[in-house]
């Protein structure tokens, strides 16, 4: 390839990539009857998580959804969720940046807020 095939191809790649997620990535979601930890972890995460997840974990433009088979249990374990929290994550699934830790949550907070997570993973078949 020419050095101009070469650049053509890579502005090519990153405007694919770019575009790649769009508004697809977005999950509508459906919260179900929760259990009352699950109730109380959804108050914690509206005040908490929404801004970049969502109001009920369908992800926005500034953070990916919850409710995805990449956050199922068998993939990122409750310990994934509190060591996120706790201490923040490098981005590797998704194309939003590194998550910042997020201050002043307790850990029965933070186990509420697994379970709000977790019942409504459940409810749209991740489990």
């Amino acid at each position: 390839m020419t050095r101009f095939s070469h650049r053509a191809a890579l502005v090519l790649c990153l405007l694919v990539s770019g575009t790649a997620f769009g508004n697809d990535h977005l999950v509508s979601i459906t919260v179900p009857d929760l259990s009352g930890l699950a109730q109380g972890g959804q108050t914690i995460f509206e005040a908490n998580c929404s801004s970049c997840h969502g109001v009920a974990g369908g992800g926005t433009e500034q953070g990916p959804p919850l409710i995805h088979i990449i956050y199922e249990p068998s993939h990122h374990a409750d310990f994934a969720f509190v060591n996120a929290i706790r201490n923040g994550v490098r981005a590797h699934h998704w194309p939003y940046g590194d998550m910042a830790p997020v201050e002043g949550l307790t850990n029965a907070g933070i186990q509420a807020v697994i379970a709000f997570v977790r019942e409504v993973q459940v409810a749209h078949g991740i489990d």
